[in-house]
């Protein structure tokens, strides 16, 4: 348990890193210490600024600028706020820090997705809190609700819109027609992407953020190398219409589910990639760069949590919410929600795990088109939903809309497809959730 504070003695906090989130935090720090002294109990002393270029950052008084983030945490610190992003150092500073006995505060997604274990056991064995609200959603209060409001339920589901860069490009190739390559030149130029927007568009960013969701979830270690994943780069203007046309809307989504395993038992699959749903769905109006999740629990039923998933003030904000309550825990004795893997779930393969198909093909426009590609799904016991099919001169536009079906035969069944003499092209594939199969 954390050590209780003298009565009085400031909580000490150090910061490492100080980009966008990291001014944001210092601003707010300052802005708001009468009123984070009322609610932690004591104030909240900013004592240092780890940063790699001192003279970058004039916002923050030079007195508290520093290079020496292993020293910063060495010294007589209480809580180490981290907004450095990445691995390393980020790794080696943390697990310094929660070895000491200090607690930590986090943003960074891609550690907790690939070293969340490691962390977690070195907060146990010293008994310290490590948070990380801000590292999946922003300001969305999303991950508390699932350690803490909703630990008593049984959580089946999680699905969400995570990453704001590709739900803009989304959102623009929806409302105005415009290409995948001209909606992204033009999140760029807004800022939404960055100038290599990799980690957003094929899709790391929310592979990394489906892991804590799923680890949370279902109380089983998940890490990014687990989840399936899949970005948007291939989708089409063609396949944002189609699925218009269906009254479905394209989103890349982040979908955690509790399923039986073939022996019977118990297992969780975890995939990041597009998909089509309902415009009836409420993930479907959420557009821009804005995130919402879907939580689904026996009990609680269905819940929605929904806000700005990125930028700096947002961000800020939840990491605040998190120091407040490490902050507290330091001054009344108490300490945090502990890591909760004790279900170990094994995690599906994508092959094993059940989807849908929007498949879109060009065929020769003849009789017995249809039974051949009908047959071909039929070998590979993949029930078809919707045909559509419209006659375009010698050729013809046919889509199918399947069933449930484990995604290995789903995928055996389109690469035998594109084998027949009749089928001139598989346009596209696309994956549809959020309706009943």
């Amino acid at each position: 348990m954390s050590e209780r504070k003298p009565a009085g003695r400031p909580v000490r906090v150090a910061l490492l890193g100080c980009g966008t989130v990291g001014t944001e935090v210092v601003r707010l720090l300052h802005e708001q210490a009468d009123d984070l002294t009322a609610r932690v109990g004591a104030p909240v002393e900013l004592v240092g600024v780890a940063v790699r270029r001192p003279n970058k950052h004039r916002e923050v008084p030079a007195e508290l600028l520093t290079t020496d983030a292993a020293g910063l945490i060495d010294s007589d610190v209480d809580v180490v706020v981290e907004v450095i992003g990445g691995i390393e150092p980020a790794r080696t500073l943390l697990l310094a820090a929660l070895r000491a006995g200090k607690s930590v505060v986090t943003a960074n997604k891609a550690l907790l997705a690939e070293h969340g274990g490691e962390l977690f056991e070195a907060a146990d064995a010293s008994g310290a809190d490590l948070y990380f609200e801000a590292a999946v959603a922003g300001a969305i209060p999303l991950l508390r609700p699932l350690r803490e409001s909703l630990a008593g339920d049984r959580i089946t589901r999680v699905m969400g819109i995570v990453n704001g860069t590709t739900n803009f490009i989304l959102s623009a190739m929806d409302g105005t027609g415009a290409s995948y390559a001209e909606t992204l030149e033009e999140a760029t130029q807004l800022g939404y992407a960055e100038a290599d927007p990799t980690a957003d568009v094929d899709g790391f960013d929310a592979a990394a953020k489906a892991a804590i969701l799923a680890s949370l979830a279902f109380h089983t270690r998940v890490t990014a190398a687990d989840v399936h994943r899949e970005g948007i780069a291939s989708v089409t203007a063609a396949d944002v219409a189609a699925a218009r046309e269906l009254g479905r809307a394209v989103k890349l989504l982040a979908i955690c589910e509790r399923e039986v395993d073939e022996t019977g038992g118990e297992a969780v699959s975890v995939r990041v990639h597009p998909a089509m749903i309902p415009r009836s769905h409420p993930l479907a109006g959420v557009n821009g760069a804005f995130n919402a999740v879907f939580v689904e629990a026996e009990a609680a039923g269905q819940l929605m949590f929904y806000g700005q998933g990125a930028g700096g003030a947002p961000t800020a904000s939840a990491v605040l919410g998190d120091l407040v309550a490490v902050a507290r825990n330091r001054v009344v004795g108490g300490r945090g929600p502990r890591e909760s893997a004790y279900a170990d779930l094994s995690v599906r393969p994508m092959g094993q795990t059940p989807t849908r198909y929007h498949v879109s093909l060009d065929v020769a426009d003849r009789s017995g088109v249809l039974a051949q590609v009908a047959a071909v799904f039929a070998e590979h016991d993949v029930s078809i939903a919707v045909v559509r099919q419209q006659g375009r001169g010698e050729d013809a536009s046919l889509v199918v809309v399947t069933h449930s079906a484990q995604d290995s035969a789903l995928q055996s069944t389109v690469d035998k497809i594109a084998g027949l003499p009749v089928v001139r092209e598989v346009v596209s594939v696309m994956r549809v959730e959020g309706e009943e199969s």
